[in-house]
């Protein structure tokens, strides 16, 4: 799929002068961190060295107050409590944090509840709360949902059980009338950063609990591990407080002892390396996802909270069969889905894509959207049938908003909720015909050409020559990258291969490329095969790529990840 190149606009000249004296470093590397506006010694400080200290007060949350004071009563009285979670990454993670910590203080009166994607749904639900009354528990602290569950808090007042929301979501103007709902998004919230993570959230709450205790705070930060672990697999900024939290949780991942579950995962998905977040989105969250939508989520929060490693082990060859089947649904309904489209004069052509068949698996809507975006650039949305509903999930491309495109289609849904790029939603099934002509419409209506078309963001154009050792240090040093703070992207024109080219694995290119016959650098090129052809002939040509480390059989060398090919026309 042909791409548009966007090379990032040139920051103030001024302002890279002054870093990279300041900071002693060439004025290409000072460019880009004042693209990322970084352009004191000061800020550069804390970018490079992300500070514990440097976390905001967790009493700065509205409500936290509130929250830690019926935390601590609930504590005096023997209260029984339920750690309530979302059955994805970033809810379990919360879970095994909030309910790992406060273990150790409420011993056996305190458990948690993961609700049943199929039979219960996202969020909060009735049947937990009546478990959580028919087994004695008269406070919920619920993470990762909660925000928008009016009905369900009130339902569970008339039942004396109090709840705490810790949620990171978008809030109506209506907030449940919890006791506390820590949520920094909320309008009236003076919170600093708005864009934690749910487990983020979780740890902000135990750390207020530290501090209003007089308690060591070293023990929480212990679980950072699990932080991180939300922090990637929910695709939230890594900026700000973020970075913090996800450079520590990575620190702790790579230099702590990683607890039995995480490397039970590392194990099973074959990472040999330092973790990075690219590695916990595609090595340890689908695992950790496929027990949620394939069976039960619970035994995520139990393999994160696993004591041994054999205990560990035993649950994480579990979860990957749960895996392994996930793949299977995912593989075919992509399959089935495809053909849906090229069969389909009206969806060739379509600005978005809506599907609908009764017989898909619930658990991997949203990963066979994707996967359909991945050759139909478009935003789309995969239904399926359950209890008696046309359910599923909407994911978009850059730049267009679909929740907002489905929120102008509401008077057809029974519920829908989400953000920009991603959404869920519930709708009656006769109802499907006219969302679909209803969404085709707004999206024909709003989304621009240019949105049609994937887009590769160049940091800025680079020389071959200019990557050397020193240089990459530096970059390797801002890390953790993620949303908000993106691997650097380069251009280098009329390159070409030395003569290695070669096809590698599922359509995937090896080369070695120089631009001056003097400065070489081997590279990847994932499911470019097709340029393969004009490549073995020597024709020059432009790329734009990451730099990485290549480790392969104890060697290190650096290696050029390529994003785009471009042939001059």
């Amino acid at each position: 799929m042909q791409k548009r190149w966007v090379i990032k606009e040139a920051p103030d000249a001024a302002k890279v002068q002054h870093i990279a004296t300041s900071l002693n470093m060439s004025l290409t590397l000072a460019s880009v961190l004042c693209q990322r506006d970084i352009c004191t010694f000061d800020e550069a400080k804390a970018f490079f060295r992300p500070s514990l200290q440097e976390l905001h007060d967790p009493f700065l949350l509205k409500d936290m107050d509130k929250a830690v004071n019926r935390l601590i009563e609930a504590l005096h009285q023997q209260e029984r409590i339920l750690i309530y979670g979302d059955y994805d990454v970033d809810g379990t993670t919360s879970v095994a944090l909030v309910y790992g910590f406060l273990q150790t203080y409420f011993e056996d009166r305190i458990e948690y509840y993961i609700p049943d994607r199929y039979s219960e749904g996202y969020g909060i639900s009735f049947q937990g709360i009546d478990w959580a009354q028919e087994n004695g528990y008269s406070l919920i602290i619920s993470l990762d949902c909660g925000v928008k569950s009016i009905d369900k808090i009130a339902y569970a007042n008339t039942k004396g059980i109090d709840f705490i929301i810790c949620d990171h979501h978008l809030p109506d103007d209506e907030l449940p009338q919890a006791i506390a709902v820590l949520d920094a998004k909320r309008a009236d919230c003076p919170y600093p950063y708005k864009e934690l993570a749910g487990c983020g959230v979780g740890f902000k709450f135990m750390q207020a609990f530290c501090l209003q205790m007089g308690l060591d705070e070293e023990p929480l930060f212990q679980l950072l591990d699990l932080v991180v672990v939300s922090i990637a697999a929910d695709i939230v900024p890594i900026t700000g407080e973020n970075r913090i939290l996800a450079y520590h949780g990575l620190q702790r991942l790579n230099n702590g002892v990683l607890r039995p579950g995480l490397q039970a995962l590392k194990e099973l998905a074959d990472l040999r390396s330092e973790l990075d977040i690219t590695q916990i989105v595609f090595g340890f969250a689908p695992r950790i996802n496929a027990a949620g939508r394939m069976g039960d989520a619970k035994r995520s929060v139990a393999m994160l909270l696993a004591k041994t490693k054999e205990e560990a082990f035993d649950m994480v060859q579990k979860i990957n069969v749960s895996n392994s089947e996930r793949r299977g649904h995912d593989t075919s309904i992509t399959k089935e889905a495809l053909q849906m489209i090229e069969d389909d004069d009206f969806l060739r052509s379509a600005r978005s894509t809506v599907l609908f068949k009764e017989s898909w698996h619930k658990g991997v809507v949203g990963i066979v959207a994707s996967r359909c975006i991945e050759k139909y650039y478009r935003p789309t949305i995969i239904l399926t049938e359950s209890n008696g509903k046309a359910t599923g999930s909407a994911r978009s491309v850059h730049g267009f908003d679909v929740h907002q495109a489905i929120l102008a289609c509401s008077d057809l849904l029974d519920q829908f909720g989400g953000h920009m790029y991603a959404a869920g939603l519930t709708l009656p099934v006769e109802n499907v015909p006219a969302f679909r002509e209803r969404f085709e419409q707004i999206v024909t209506n709003t989304i621009l050409e240019e949105q049609l078309v994937p887009m590769v963001e160049i940091d800025m154009p680079l020389e071959l020559h200019q990557i050397r050792p020193g240089f990459f240090n530096i970059l390797k040093q801002m890390e953790p990258f993620g949303p908000g703070n993106m691997a650097p992207v380069f251009m280098s024109t009329c390159v070409y291969d030395t003569g290695s080219a070669r096809v590698v694995g599922d359509a995937h290119l090896k080369l070695r490329l120089t631009q001056d016959g003097e400065t070489f650098f081997d590279a990847i090129a994932f499911g470019m095969a097709e340029y393969y052809p004009r490549i073995q002939k020597g024709i020059p040509f432009d790329v734009c790529y990451c730099i990485e480390e290549n480790v392969f059989r104890g060697n290190v060398t650096l290696q050029l990840r390529i994003k785009d090919i471009r042939f001059a026309e």
